[in-house]
């Protein structure tokens, strides 16, 4: 099916080059052409690859309506005990909904905490079914941990505080949930395969998905490792993302974690690392030499006070880098432009330093993630490349009209999702006069909140031990991670 759109200015090329008046042409999923626009032909819109958000986990309500508003990883990653398990469809329909109206075309989703409620292989099928709703590609990383549950190391230094607390009902309820035996490794190894035989032939992406080194034994590690050199499927893994990491790192990998992954054969063109909040230089250098992406994540990293990537020095070192979300956009609305703006305005560099260009961060949010999320090369508006094209309001961009301004001067300085007047995935109509085409997302996201009331009452034991064991496991990684 062909098909054209008549833009007012379009971002072309691997410079992101303005030009319009444009009509970017389609057939069969790609671009075909960019050409002039006809004589007369009246349009507002520009046109600009669209974003791909390279790490997120597709959680489909924010953690702050569960009260973690402010938490530091540490504690808020625990905290999410307060979140009841809902249907994983409704979860990913209204998930995926937010995501395209925030304006990426796809999204990598790495499945920590599935909901539970069906055996994986249907659940898997319920996301994939969703994102053919919405119109949007995913990939899928599937968590694989085998070791601290809680902490990272002995966490019975944080069940004593709570029994010396007074709180022994807590503190035993907290073992006997820490006491259950986390899969064998060749298990977890094996659930992989199992869901991508469920997902053959939908188009996702499977990889696996090591939720961090601190929560992966070296032997699962290794395993990982040799699964994928053996079947070519790529890895997307949590690295470095908060200061306690760091210290855990260099505590119990003196030669560095970085290199351990490289020895290991870990570290290569199939391997994204999320955050890198916390490498070193020479780590940086490592990364970049065997070609291994990392996906920072900058409004989740300033929610969770984890820190500011080290984005320039990657740069310098050659990192490739692709942004994304983490499901944890600045305003939590999984706005992909509100994104690439805050990324460039953190490093930019200060005064006349040169720091991120506006194409390095194009670059970063529309080419540089699809290669991890198993997408074919694109990210450019040229011909032949995926049909993966966002439109946004030019006059509302442009509010003041009155001087020719470069359109990426006013993407860069006011875009966010409200600008957003389409988005074609692969060719696909997905947004349309601003709205989802493939299904209701206000409905969606008015089911998934009855949802989430209903099933309430199931966490309100955990919310009520949630006061008492928050202290204690604060005070475990101050008295015992230290600062690096």
């Amino acid at each position: 099916m062909s098909e054209s759109i008549l833009v007012a200015k379009a971002l072309v090329g691997p410079d992101f080059r303005p030009v319009g008046p444009s009509e970017i042409h389609m057939s069969d999923g790609r671009i075909t052409a960019v050409t002039p626009a006809p004589a007369g032909a009246k349009t507002t819109a520009l046109a600009l690859p669209a974003p791909v958000n390279a790490h997120d986990h597709a959680r489909p309500l924010s953690a702050t309506s569960f009260g973690l508003a402010g938490e530091p990883l540490e504690t808020w990653l625990v905290g999410l005990g307060a979140m009841p398990p809902v249907d994983a469809g409704l979860a990913a329909r209204a998930a995926l909904a937010r995501a395209a109206l925030g304006g990426s075309a796809a999204v990598m989703v790495h499945l920590t905490r599935p909901m539970g409620l069906v055996p994986l292989e249907e659940e898997v099928l319920q996301i994939a079914d969703a994102a053919d709703a919405v119109g949007l590609r995913i990939a899928l990383a599937l968590s694989l941990r085998d070791r601290n549950p809680l902490t990272y190391g002995d966490h019975g230094p944080v069940l004593d505080a709570l029994s010396a607390n007074g709180d022994v009902a807590a503190a035993s309820r907290l073992a006997a949930t820490l006491n259950r035996p986390m899969p064998p490794i060749a298990a977890q190894i094996d659930a992989v395969e199992r869901v991508a035989g469920a997902l053959k032939g939908r188009g996702v992406d499977v990889q696996f998905g090591p939720t961090g080194p601190q929560w992966c034994s070296p032997d699962l590690l290794q395993a990982i490792a040799e699964a994928s050199a053996r079947t070519g499927r790529r890895v997307h893994m949590h690295l470095l993302e908060t200061r306690y990491q760091r210290a855990w790192a260099d505590q119990h990998f003196p030669d560095g974690i970085v290199q351990f992954l490289d020895r290991i054969g870990l570290l290569g063109p199939r391997l994204t690392l999320a955050h890198g909040t916390w490498c070193r230089a020479e780590e940086l250098a490592a990364i970049a030499a065997a070609g291994a992406t990392i996906a920072i994540n900058t409004s989740s990293n300033l929610h969770l006070k984890s820190g500011i990537a080290p984005v320039t020095a990657m740069k310098a070192a050659g990192v490739r880098v692709a942004m994304g979300l983490d499901g944890c956009a600045l305003d939590e609305d999984d706005d992909a432009l509100r994104e690439l703006r805050l990324m460039r305005l953190l490093h930019a560099g200060h005064g006349f330093d040169e720091g991120l260009s506006r194409q390095d961060v194009l670059s970063a949010a529309c080419r540089a993630g699809r290669a991890t999320l198993g997408l074919p090369e694109g990210g450019q508006l040229v011909a032949g490349a995926p049909a993966d094209i966002l439109l946004l309001d030019m006059t509302a961009l442009d509010r003041d009209g009155l001087l020719p301004v470069d359109p990426r001067a006013l993407l860069f300085a006011r875009a966010r999702r409200e600008h957003i007047l389409g988005l074609w995935v692969e060719g696909r109509h997905v947004i349309s006069n601003r709205t989802l085409v493939g299904l209701n997302a206000a409905e969606a996201e008015s089911a998934l909140r009855a949802a989430y009331r209903d099933a309430l009452p199931g966490t309100a034991e955990f919310r009520e031990d949630w006061s008492k064991l928050r202290p204690a496991l604060a005070a475990w990684f101050r008295d015992r991670m230290g600062c690096c």
